[in-house]
């Protein structure tokens, strides 16, 4: 029997973790709480969640730092729980790793419903193509999900390395933001087109590739992005 998905739920007011875990164990998920940023970090070593609620107003170590400190061993999916006027927050939380974020007050409906179409995500966005994309400054190893540039291996998340393949898939093409939320967050996203940004800027940094006058990644305003180099 499939073991049931493990969710983390971190967030220093115990009423809310009591609420939010009693939907998702309603739904038939596992649930861990934690009550601070430094609990959460440990969980995630300990415990290996498949997706984490993070809030980001927390005492010890707040949600941003959390994540952080997360994304420094665990690639794990990371919804943020943010309250509605820190957009501040969102962006930032976005910017180090976080898939998706809600803000408070939510229902727990809404939260559910985002929880699944995440981890949608592990089963549906692994590109299908061939195996190992060549490019002249650039190899993409799809079956290992493993990428180097002139040599030297590039370490990306999850989400980063399923941008750059759909990108790579078909150079040249120009994807929308939606097209690639479609492809690698899944067609039910619902958060902010504006999250592709993000990941795509950290990719670019990943890669080493000049966001000023980038040689793979290249933006095209108005649109979206598309793949520059040329296939081997």
């Amino acid at each position: 029997m499939r073991a049931s998905p493990k969710i983390l739920v971190v967030d220093d007011e115990a009423n809310l973790r009591n609420l939010v875990g009693s939907y998702l164990r309603a739904e038939g998920f596992e649930v861990i709480e934690a009550a601070d940023g430094d609990q959460a970090v440990e969980q995630v070593r300990r415990r290996e969640p498949d997706l984490v609620i993070l809030d980001v107003k927390m005492p010890v170590l707040d949600g941003i730092e959390a994540l952080r400190e997360i994304r420094r061993f665990s690639d794990v999916y990371v919804i943020m729980l943010t309250a509605r006027a820190e957009e501040t927050d969102k962006v930032i939380g976005l910017s180090v790793g976080a898939d998706d974020y809600l803000s408070k007050p939510f229902s727990p409906r809404e939260l559910i419903a985002r929880v699944k179409a995440v981890l949608r995500r592990a089963r549906s966005a692994r590109p299908a193509d061939d195996d190992l994309l060549v490019f002249e400054q650039l190899e993409i190893d799809l079956a290992r999900r493993h990428v180097e540039r002139n040599d030297k291996v590039c370490e990306l998340t999850a989400l980063e390395f399923d941008l750059l393949a759909k990108l790579a898939s078909q150079p040249g093409r120009v994807f929308s933001r939606r097209q690639l939320l479609e492809a690698v967050w899944g067609w039910d996203f619902v958060g902010d087109e504006r999250v592709v940004d993000v990941h795509i800027r950290n990719l670019r940094r990943a890669l080493d590739d000049d966001a000023s006058d980038p040689d793979l990644v290249g933006t095209v305003r108005g649109v979206g992005y598309r793949f520059l180099a040329d296939p081997q």
